[in-house]
């Protein structure tokens, strides 16, 4: 059983229905009839990206855009859902962290080696490209896979590194020629209180405080605050379904007024939080969120790969990606998973939407990146 984390600076405050004072942008719904209606506006192109030497697309959930508003960042998993060979402990040398241009051919790479399965990334205001690690490198128990084993993701049970883990549950900030800057978190884990174990997604406010969602699977379901260089902050949360608690905050994003949109993903829902960690409202109307992407207009694109398939307790939602705005809380348009009898993870978990607003789709079952262009 996960343990449970103390929370520091929190404060709940009652879910707002009616939008925030002052005619801020969002209004919350507590509609939670699914929401598979809406237009779908966009045609779709597969197999955007274009790795090279012929190398096939592995698992993504890191999906970003770069401050040109064009070019597209992405970090996948060596070709498969982990670069680590759990056979022989070794991680593929090979470049994971791409840069493409608009049609999806490569301008840049880096990572070789550097990560077990990357999973989350954000594109900072300086072009420092951030990105998190959410498995480990510890060796199978003897004589058996145990749980998550065999894709190095943390098991269920204590929280913390695991015996033989020497590499990944990290956050690392590159410069956007690869040159590695600053590493948050201990090779192979760290326990409660400490980041990071099992990190999902990492934002950056405009401050340069640094954001870091915790809790794949097993790990601390909390928020950790850090300073620009790296100190520790505070942080809150704990598994949980009541406000501010999570169960799997898998993606973060602010939206103009510096508000904090976590994405908790077992709880089928959005929580809106401040910078201090208190509680303002959730949202539900999105469906089971994946990732979370805002844009400077407050936007908001929402990517739900799990319902249904993986998720018995959101039946009659569809998986797919849904748009509004938040001045509004309304679902506007969504684009449905073509693969509506997946058994398992389908269709986005990553979401970024350039200038143009193009939308990008990163997917961990069908292992590739789509672009979606308006019709």
């Amino acid at each position: 059983m996960p343990r449970r984390r103390r929370m520091t600076g929190f404060l709940a405050v009652s879910v707002i229905a009616a939008g925030f004072a002052g005619g801020s942008a969002y209004a919350a719904s507590s509609d939670t009839q699914p929401a598979n209606d809406a237009p779908n506006p966009y045609r779709t192109i597969e197999h955007w990206a274009k790795l090279p030497d012929g190398r096939k697309m592995g698992s993504n959930s890191a999906v970003d855009i770069d401050k040109d508003g064009k070019s597209v960042w992405v970090a996948e998993r060596c070709g498969a859902n982990s670069c680590l060979d759990r056979a022989t402990g070794q991680i593929k040398n090979i470049d994971t962290v791409f840069k493409f241009d608009t049609d999806g051919n490569v301008l840049k790479s880096f990572g070789a080696g550097m990560f077990i399965a990357p999973h989350g990334i954000y594109v900072d205001k300086d072009d420092n490209i951030w990105i998190t690690d959410y498995q480990d490198n510890a060796p199978l128990p003897e004589g058996g896979r145990g749980r998550g084993a065999g894709r190095g993701a943390p098991p269920a049970g204590p929280i913390g590194p695991r015996p033989g883990a020497t590499k990944g549950n990290q956050v690392f900030k590159f410069s956007s020629d690869g040159k590695l800057l600053m590493t948050i978190g201990k090779p192979g884990g760290a326990a409660d209180p400490e980041c990071c174990y099992a990190p999902d997604d990492v934002t950056v406010a405009k401050n340069g405080d640094v954001f870091i969602s915790e809790g794949h699977g097993a790990g601390n379901n909390v928020i950790f605050k850090f300073s620009k260089d790296g100190k520790l902050i505070k942080s809150w949360g704990k598994l949980g379904t009541g406000p501010g608690e999570f169960d799997q905050p898998h993606s973060l994003a602010f939206d103009s007024k510096g508000r904090l949109y976590v994405a908790d993903r077992n709880n089928n829902r959005i929580q809106v939080f401040d910078q201090d960690g208190n509680f303002i409202s959730e949202m539900r109307q999105f469906s089971r969120p994946s990732g979370v992407f805002i844009d400077k207009h407050d936007n908001i694109y929402v990517a739900d790969s799990e319902s249904e398939s993986v998720s018995r307790n959101h039946d009659g939602w569809k998986r797919g990606i849904r748009m509004g705005s938040l001045k509004d809380g309304k679902v506007t348009a969504f684009i449905p998973d073509p693969n509506e009898k997946a058994t398992g993870t389908s269709a986005a978990e990553g979401v970024a939407v350039d200038a143009k607003g193009n939308i990008y789709g990163a997917e961990v079952g069908p292992q590739d990146v789509k672009k979606y262009v308006k019709k």
